[in-house]
């Protein structure tokens, strides 16, 4: 049952993340493309598509790696989880999890928050949009990835309860 939800959950997930990188990516080919129009045919350049295109790709980047995170193709260096025995390997894979997940939960969550308080009254030179929006990928990609990882923990433990 548990393991139901969670790939519920994961597929919920998996498909938000590829429609928002989908159109992530159609706004950043559509804002580069006109920048050169512009730029090269009409001589006269845009002022915000670079600001634009440099935004749409902080988001596009973040929410690429957390749909990373839900697939487990983050890079990841396997020497130590390799040389160890089978039994082993769920400990240490969960003891590396935890560990991620803390590293997200301070640094892209909590600290994202933060960075998004001061920045509230700061706004970017050209959108004019408060740069708190921007950084608000920072919290956001954090508990997408925070979520993957306690739905791949709980997977793991689950299918290693089902083998024993």
């Amino acid at each position: 049952m548990v393991s139901l939800i969670c790939s519920a959950v994961k597929n919920i997930l998996d498909k938000l993340l590829v429609s928002i990188c989908g159109l992530a990516i159609f706004i950043l080919v559509t804002s580069v493309s006109w920048q050169v129009f512009s730029r090269y045919v009409l001589n006269d350049p845009s002022s915000f598509t670079d600001e634009l295109s440099r935004y749409v790709m902080i988001w596009l980047g973040l929410f690429g790696a957390s749909y990373l995170f839900g697939k487990n193709g983050h890079l990841a260096i396997t020497l130590l989880i390799d040389s160890v025995n089978e039994q082993w390997k769920k400990y240490l894979q969960l003891l590396i999890n935890m560990i991620c997940l803390a590293f997200t939960y301070l640094a892209m969550f909590k600290g994202g928050l933060l960075l998004m308080g001061r920045t509230m009254q700061q706004f970017s030179p050209v959108l004019n949009i408060p740069m708190s929006y921007v950084y608000a990928i920072l919290p956001i990609s954090g508990s997408i990835m925070m979520i993957y990882i306690l739905i791949n923990c709980i997977q793991m433990l689950h299918n290693n309860n089902e083998r024993s």
